[in-house]
């Protein structure tokens, strides 16, 4: 493939999200702290569907990626660790996909050996809903399905900041 092809290829993809993230906020507001968690329900793979509402009790972290953004696959793992720190305790990680193709996403997550519900949201709607800008985006959600923390992007020491969040949440 030609370079320019590549980078072209390479800049398109976050602007298609920008422009995925800009109709989402015309749609309704961004998720804020202490606003009620929007209710959704998608499609896992490998299993049934699953809906928001029903992990009331819990504390869930909605996880919002795709296959080509790099953040993504580098949270991934920090993000596996935490799940199994702290599922016994009432916490849940929901992998949300945006990408077209679920082959890929389900590709990536046997690959990365995800152990939490990977979700597939290939028509956009949900991260509409949330009004998403940057991928990854981490929300999380407190036992009585308000959100309590909303992280943009990743960054190395994001993990420390989930694992403290998670705990204080967990705590309530």
């Amino acid at each position: 493939m030609h370079p320019f092809a590549r980078l072209f290829l390479r800049l398109a993809r976050p602007l298609a999200l920008a422009t995925l993230a800009l109709g989402g906020a015309a749609a309704g507001a961004a998720v804020t702290p202490s606003a009620g968690a929007p209710d959704f329900t998608l499609p896992s793979i490998g299993g049934p569907n699953l809906r928001l509402q029903e992990q009331r009790g819990r504390v869930v972290m909605i996880n919002f990626w795709a296959t080509w953004c790099g953040p993504c696959r580098e949270e991934m793992p920090h993000l596996g660790r935490l799940y199994d720190k702290y599922r016994a305790s009432g916490f849940v990680v929901l992998g949300v996909n945006i990408d077209d193709d679920p082959r890929k996403a389900a590709d990536l997550a046997t690959q990365l050996g995800m152990r939490f519900p990977v979700l597939l949201d290939t028509d956009k709607k949900v991260s509409q809903l949330y009004d998403l800008g940057t991928m990854p985006s981490t929300v999380l959600v407190d036992r009585d399905g308000r959100v309590r923390y909303v992280h943009r992007g990743y960054r190395d020491g994001y993990a420390e900041t989930y694992d403290r969040q998670i705990r204080e949440l967990l705590r309530e």
